[in-house]
């Protein structure tokens, strides 16, 4: 079983940056591929980016790979989401989720734990 908390979100101005953190529970975290995906009101959860078991490969996107960056540290067991020049549009409840020994899917399915989400506001 592995547990994901996410944190970082908050209110901020649209332009800015904000790095988002999902600290995992299990001490094999460096064999768990992870991803990001957000969901807005009344819309589908959507992909975001996604970051290898070992770190070596990463995929995002085509909406966010200009702005945001996916990174882990294996020590902390932690993977990372940094987003750049926010938009009001980005707004949303942003999840990590994980899986085991995977590379980088997309689809929320192919992702066995979720952490509770962090919400992330924009503001004009």
């Amino acid at each position: 079983q592995v547990q994901l908390l996410e944190s970082g979100g908050g209110l901020v101005q649209a332009g800015v940056s904000l790095t988002l953190s999902c600290a995992a529970s299990t001490r094999t975290f460096r064999n768990y591929g992870i991803a990001w995906f957000r969901q807005a009101p009344g819309k589908e959860r959507e992909f975001l980016a996604a970051i290898s078991w070992d770190g070596g490969s990463t995929n995002y996107a085509d909406s966010v790979k200009v702005r945001f960056t996916i990174s882990r540290d294996n020590a902390k067991n932690t993977v990372y989401l940094t987003m750049n020049s926010l938009k009001p549009e980005d707004t949303a409840v942003y999840y990590c989720a994980a899986a085991y020994l995977t590379r980088t899917r997309i689809r929320d399915v192919d992702y066995d734990y979720w952490g509770q989400g962090t919400q992330v506001t924009v503001s004009a």
